[in-house]
């Protein structure tokens, strides 16, 4: 209560408290009414909302959200036939009612991972096809908002098992195992994950026997998987650190093995310590797979060049397709930072 009542006080303490602090705000917020009225005005007043290239063009000063209504389907499927664009659709909405699942922590059950199986099942099954009737549609083909959720979940869920054992690794008292690990993780920090993208499309295959190369939607994967968890592994090994040692060495007094210690008191503090890390790291990986355009699969960003690159009715437009796809994406990130700050306080490790 007494944060509450200081709020107000402490805002206009910092902002009108002294002549130049009054002087600096009125200057911001005539600044922002500026840009603000700007961007409505182009935005929203002189924009056009129906898919009209003519009355698109014939505006010199706002906004075509028509492009968004002409190529919505292209922009979020990329080059899935476009009969068959209820597929990818169901998908999503499948591996994202899951993942919400996921993030409640009732449901951290045992049955959570059969359930996840079902559902990476479903997810591949829909989009490649094959099965139940439905046409076969290569991953070369997979693309848009479908590709960017599956590439995320995907190489997050088998990252964060790797990124465990490596951070355990880190911190073993066998010299061997804590050398390999430590070697592994800064060897794969000390590389842009496009370099990392570019072995395992171009290179991995080298590696494989004549006459069996994995898709290049895998190698992708297997790419973005090891490269994340390099990063989780670093993050969960300083929640590890913050757990105090007296609490490790009064369980194994009192009889506790040492792998009941791990499972049952040290990692559960050490997630909950770290879980604005953890989420900074996710949205990370969620942004970063629009790096996989330079190996030629059409996520997003990829799907909308794809969607008004080859059409020049619509490609002066682009502008307006970026703001689309970074609405889609801040909504998404957006969603990911409040699902952090409420899972820290529902855990209690938030300091707010």
């Amino acid at each position: 209560m007494r944060n509450v009542a200081q709020g107000p006080i402490a805002w206009r303490s910092e902002l009108w408290g002294s002549p130049l602090r009054a002087l600096a705000t009125v200057l911001l917020l005539g600044l922002l009414a500026w840009a603000g009225f700007h961007a409505f005005e182009w935005g929203v007043v002189h924009a056009v909302f129906r898919p009209d290239a003519d009355a698109c063009r014939a505006v010199q000063h706002g906004a075509c959200w028509g492009v968004v209504a002409e190529k919505w389907r292209p922009m979020l499927f990329g080059r899935f036939p476009y009969e068959e664009q209820w597929r990818p659709a169901v998908a999503v909405v499948v591996l994202s009612a899951v993942t919400v699942l996921s993030a409640w922590p009732r449901s951290w059950r045992w049955w959570l991972a059969p359930l996840w199986g079902v559902a990476l099942l479903l997810f591949v099954g829909l989009m490649h096809g094959g099965v139940a009737g439905l046409s076969t549609v290569p991953t070369s083909r997979w693309g848009g908002l479908p590709l960017t959720i599956g590439l995320a979940v995907v190489g997050l869920a088998l990252a964060f098992p790797l990124a465990l054992l490596l951070a355990m690794g880190r911190r073993s008292e066998w010299p061997v195992v804590r050398t390999l690990s430590a070697s592994y993780i800064e060897l794969v920090r000390g590389v842009p994950l496009i370099s990392v993208l570019f072995m395992a499309s171009f290179l991995l295959p080298l590696l494989w026997p004549a006459g069996w190369q994995p898709d290049v939607l895998v190698r992708v994967l297997m790419g973005l998987t090891l490269f994340v968890a390099a990063y989780l592994a670093e993050i969960i090994r300083g929640g590890l650190q913050a757990v105090p040692r007296g609490q490790t060495e009064v369980a194994m007094a009192l009889g506790f093995g040492r792998w009941p210690v791990q499972r049952d008191i040290v990692l559960p503090q050490a997630l909950r310590l770290v879980v604005p890390a953890l989420t900074n790291s996710v949205v990370g990986t969620l942004k970063d797979t629009s790096l996989v355009t330079v190996v030629g699969l059409f996520e997003l960003t990829g799907a909308l060049g794809l969607a008004l690159g080859g059409d020049p009715v619509w490609r002066p437009f682009y502008l307006e397709g970026y703001l689309f796809v970074a609405a889609v994406y801040w909504l998404l990130c957006f969603g990911l930072s409040r699902y952090s700050v409420w899972l820290e306080r529902r855990l209690g490790t938030s300091s707010a």
